[in-house]
């Protein structure tokens, strides 16, 4: 009776830390993605600790005052059942692990040479933008027209955007938190970032890789704007574009 007891208060915590964790609205695809996966394994890992952890508690008060204790008896079908129990539980994990990292928004097919189109945009209504990394700062351009900003990428809302990254120098890495973005910049090598984020508004990205002594000051904005909106910025700054590069560093832009 005790540990039947026991057993209903163990799902009644792991129902409240359920309800406790759920997930609110992500800003991209990105996002959703990796906060469904957390989710699913919370919704594994806290019932299975809530349960231990009621077990030892009871196992630690139930056998307190016991002078003379036994050795725990063989029970092979208890082993057995723990053992499957276990291997379903790591193919569970496995399994949704890997279907959020094949996703093209996680784990975007990146190109081979710097040839190659970015991402595979199946859709005409992609945003493609050209982004480099440099000591210390970040330059975005859009092909089709003349803009150029510094250290602000600015994209359309609901849209799927490809970001065709290079460095011109040493090794960085772009990583938005608030829209599950990460992706490492490689000199003479392009790398791709694909994402689509749902809420206008500006997120705050970092470089996450030591670059040098400026390396903490290396930070970016991504403004995402409602899609009319997007195209009367994207207009508006066409002709003489926003906040070039120095010579320098544009003589090593991506073309």
């Amino acid at each position: 009776m005790r540990l039947r007891r026991a057993g209903v208060f163990a799902c009644l915590l792991a129902a409240v830390g359920i309800v406790a964790v759920a997930p609110a609205a992500a800003q991209s695809v990105n996002k959703r993605l990796i906060e469904q996966l957390n989710y699913q394994l919370l919704y594994v890992a806290i019932p299975l600790t809530l349960f231990v952890e009621v077990i030892l508690i009871y196992a630690v008060v139930r056998f307190r005052d016991n002078d003379d204790p036994l050795p725990t008896a063989e029970d092979p079908p208890l082993e057995i059942t723990w053992t499957i129990a276990t291997a379903i539980i790591l193919l569970f994990v496995g399994l949704a692990a890997y279907t959020v990292l094949a996703s093209p928004y996680i784990t975007p097919e990146q190109p081979t040479d710097s040839s190659q189109s970015a991402g595979n945009a199946n859709s005409s209504d992609a945003v493609t933008v050209r982004g480099l990394a440099y000591q210390w700062g970040w330059q975005f351009s859009y092909p089709g027209t003349n803009t150029t900003t510094q250290n602000e990428l600015v994209i359309p809302a609901n849209t799927d955007i490809y970001v065709r990254m290079t460095s011109a120098d040493v090794i960085h890495s772009l990583f938005v938190p608030k829209l599950g973005v990460k992706q490492d910049v490689f000199p003479r090598r392009t790398t791709v970032i694909h994402t689509r984020v749902f809420e206008p508004g500006a997120y705050r990205g970092y470089c996450t890789e030591f670059c040098g002594s400026g390396h903490a000051r290396m930070r970016t904005t991504v403004r995402v704007l409602p899609e009319d909106e997007y195209r009367r910025w994207l207009r508006g700054n066409a002709s003489a574009g926003n906040g070039t590069a120095t010579n320098a560093t544009a003589a090593n832009a991506p073309s």
